[in-house]
């Protein structure tokens, strides 16, 4: 049931909350065959009724008991008054509120930074995702030389092939210069009609707790470049690492756990338990990152039931060094730092 225009203006919210009841939880579930696409920074959760995976409302939108707000930020439907009212506004509760460009957001309000960037504030911490494509174009024989330019009219940058004079200073120059290095070309990794190519993972996405590396690859039956996801976990947030460095030491570089965890992630764990290696902290304002890692499969179970499979970054070794990324960098997932013998 959906209310023209001529009958809200007429029956106000009354049209609204015919549509709330008819939206109300039933005994058999209808799911679409695929989830929806959320927009950036939208979770993707169950629906009230616990039966099908929705795009959670946001602040100010209306809500139901089955249309429920977004939990990762935070958010709660408030049906006001009176208490039998079907239809509600997604509110935020109590948390810290955040200070950016000399403005001030609510905890679980949703703005953009600029043309490029999704913010979300959520209990005085701001978590930010890119609107324009981070997808990453490898050489290829008819784009030798593929760079992003800015387009004029247009925020995000655009993908250009470029094909300098080889014997040039600026020639030798850009063909040295990648912002990911590749595996390739490797006469070895030639197949029919394909010259495979992949990217160094890149950094773990957070410095602390659950985050995500990406890297590219056409290693596939149709030689199409595509974006591949793994979990990781550089350190667990309120480790206390630095208590557990040597005297007379500066660092702890890759401490392991003293007993086995499992990995949680949106409400799932871990069907098997782990005792992976971790980075380490310094005393001498170094910060530890992954070396060396391996990439291994998981399996995650939900309380619904459900079974989720991913890959996760397992570290091998790590190294201390001076190039950190700034403090409370916002777009600290931007910092790129290569990490060696990582192949699968």
């Amino acid at each position: 049931m959906f209310c023209s225009t001529t009958q809200y203006e007429k029956k106000g919210i009354n049209c609204l909350l015919g549509n709330a009841a008819g939206q109300e939880c039933s005994s058999q579930c209808s799911c679409p065959s695929t989830p929806p696409q959320c927009a950036p920074g939208v979770s993707l959760v169950l629906d009230g009724c616990g039966c099908c995976r929705v795009c959670a409302k946001q602040m100010g939108e209306l809500c139901t008991e089955k249309d429920v707000c977004d939990p990762h930020k935070g958010l709660n439907c408030d049906f006001g008054a009176p208490i039998n009212r079907r239809i509600g506004v997604c509110t935020a509760r109590d948390g810290a509120t955040c200070v950016f460009g000399g403005m001030v957001y609510k905890s679980g309000e949703s703005f953009q930074s600029s043309c490029k960037y999704q913010c979300t504030c959520l209990d005085g911490a701001l978590g930010c995702v890119p609107l324009c494509s981070m997808d990453i174009r490898l050489p290829s024989p008819d784009c030798p030389m593929p760079r992003r330019v800015k387009v004029p009219g247009k925020c995000c940058e655009e993908w250009e092939c470029d094909s300098p004079n080889r014997h040039s200073f600026m020639g030798s120059a850009l063909a040295a210069y990648r912002e990911e290095e590749t595996y390739g070309p490797d006469p070895s990794m030639m197949r029919e009609n394909c010259l495979v190519q992949t990217t160094e993972w890149s950094a773990c996405s957070k410095t602390c707790g659950l985050g995500i590396s990406t890297r590219v690859t056409n290693d596939n039956r149709e030689c199409r470049l595509e974006k591949q996801t793994r979990l990781c976990m550089v350190r667990p947030c309120e480790s206390q690492l630095e208590q557990s460095i040597r005297k007379g030491k500066k660092c702890i570089r890759t401490p392991r756990l003293s007993k086995p965890m499992k990995f949680e992630i949106s409400g799932c764990t871990t069907t098997k338990s782990y005792r992976p290696k971790f980075c380490g902290v310094c005393l001498d304002g170094r910060c530890c990152t992954p070396h060396r890692t391996t990439t291994l499969p998981m399996e995650f179970k939900c309380p619904d039931g459900q079974v989720m499979k991913k890959h996760m970054m397992f570290i091998k070794s790590c190294a201390c060094h001076h190039n950190c990324p700034g403090e409370n960098d916002i777009f600290e997932s931007m910092y790129y730092k290569k990490m060696m013998g990582d192949m699968a």
